[in-house]
């Protein structure tokens, strides 16, 4: 190691405390010796190419993951699981030519990757979720800002000009699978922009909540505004509510430059302060962040400020209703370094919840969890394109590591069918 070199690791370490530190110890020790032999089981099983300092990749169309240090890799991994394999690749511990296709491999058997025996004891190894990350009104406005309030000028390097962050709605066929409608993948059909499909996801919420002239439109979750102005440019009133106060500025100026700003109400406020009575209730993936002990809470919210005949549309990053009852409570790195406190619903627990503790019952849902993938895959590129703006406004690269770790992680959760993104719609059971 140079000395320059030397001198940018202290400068990161010090900005990112605990991530240079490696395991040490005979328990590091054994736990990464476990690591490398399900990691080499694992590897060889998903047809992924391993390559190390020794060992050059010989298979170039697979898969392939380079370890740069490979002592610190499994050490990590075994001492902490996903949360070291992110770290690890936040370090440069490892690296892959082709990263989207690696996670994407790695996520469609995320729930085969551990052995059986290791599952049965997952209560035991598993990172729990620290206190400090509960939604509860008094942890959750600082838990949104950990992430929204980075920096509107950071959002701004990879999103679209309606600032719009959830997946885009591509020109798409829908059809009919089962009990729900399914758009098909965006790679099947004739795309529109990110914009314009941006746009055309917001128009489809607001027609399935019924947003018209003279409505009277809660959204939670504000974002930049952009939903707001298109209930406003419908001619409804808008109260939105948000807990950042970078958001709140930055669309309250973005509301204003429409020319809404006497139709719609920005608060900086805890969703379950709200008061009122409303027509349409809308939330754009929202819920992640309220954390699964207080969706009961979430819902009934909304029950109860929802008018006779209104009706409620989100839109919702689900994921399979074993896995969520898996993992429910765990840590991850997601919740580390991206959100924390959030976890992901099923749908399953989303009509448990809403059947056993409110009125409301879902009458359609459309999942276009493929339109994700490729609203990730944009933003990515964007954002790996702006660089130099990132580091001008103060990002260092373990930070722009992290960034593009986190859009391609979440883009291979899409792509692999793990994860989906739906719009759902709400009414009154007794409407």
């Amino acid at each position: 190691m140079t000395i320059t070199d030397a001198r940018q690791e202290t400068t990161q370490a010090d900005r990112w405390p605990g991530l240079y530190a490696v395991p040490s110890g005979p328990r590091a020790a054994v736990s990464a010796a476990v690591a490398r032999r399900i990691f080499a089981h694992a590897t060889q099983r998903l047809g992924i190419t391993v390559e190390t300092p020794n060992v050059r990749a010989v298979d170039t169309s697979a898969p392939t993951i380079v370890l740069h240090r490979p002592d610190e890799f499994f050490r990590k991994v075994g001492n902490d699981g996903l949360i070291g394999f992110g770290e690890a690749y936040m370090t440069g511990a490892w690296d892959s030519p082709d990263l989207d296709a690696l996670l994407t491999r790695m996520a469609g058997e995320i729930a085969t990757l551990v052995p059986d025996w290791m599952q049965r004891l997952r209560a035991v190894w598993m990172a729990r979720m620290p206190r400090t990350h509960r939604n509860s009104e008094d942890q959750t406005r600082d838990n949104i800002s950990h992430h929204y309030d980075l920096s509107n000028d950071l959002f701004a390097t990879f999103l679209d000009k309606t600032l719009s962050y959830s997946s885009a709605l591509f020109d798409s066929q829908v059809e009919r699978v089962g009990d729900h409608l399914v758009a098909a993948s965006p790679g099947i059909v004739e795309r529109t922009d990110l914009e314009g499909a941006q746009g055309a996801k917001i128009e489809r919420l607001l027609d399935q909540a019924g947003v018209r002239e003279g409505s009277r439109v809660l959204e939670i979750g504000t974002g930049w505004g952009e939903l707001a102005i298109r209930a406003a440019r419908r001619g409804a009133s808008v109260r939105s509510v948000t807990l950042s106060s970078e958001q709140q500025a930055l669309a309250r100026e973005r509301i204003a430059e429409a020319g809404f700003a006497d139709r719609v109400e920005v608060d900086l406020l805890d969703y379950r302060q709200v008061t009122g009575t409303y027509d349409a209730v809308c939330s754009v993936e929202m819920i992640e962040a309220v954390g699964h002990e207080f969706w009961p809470t979430y819902f009934s919210t909304i029950d109860s400020l929802l008018a006779p005949g209104g009706r409620v549309a989100i839109q919702a990053i689900t994921m399979p209703h074993d896995r969520m009852l898996a993992t429910r409570g765990g840590f991850t790195w997601i919740n580390k370094y991206v959100f924390p406190g959030g976890f992901l619903p099923s749908t399953e627990a989303i009509e448990q919840v809403t059947t056993e503790h409110t009125s409301l019952r879902v009458t359609e849902r459309l999942s276009f969890g493929l339109h994700y993938a490729e609203t990730l895959r944009l933003w990515d590129e964007a954002f790996r394109t702006s660089s130099p703006v990132v580091r001008r406004l103060g990002f260092d690269d373990v930070f722009e590591r992290m960034w593009h770790f986190y859009l391609e992680y979440s883009r291979a959760g899409f792509a692999s069918g793990y994860l989906d993104v739906q719009q759902i719609t709400l009414t009154r059971s007794d409407s």
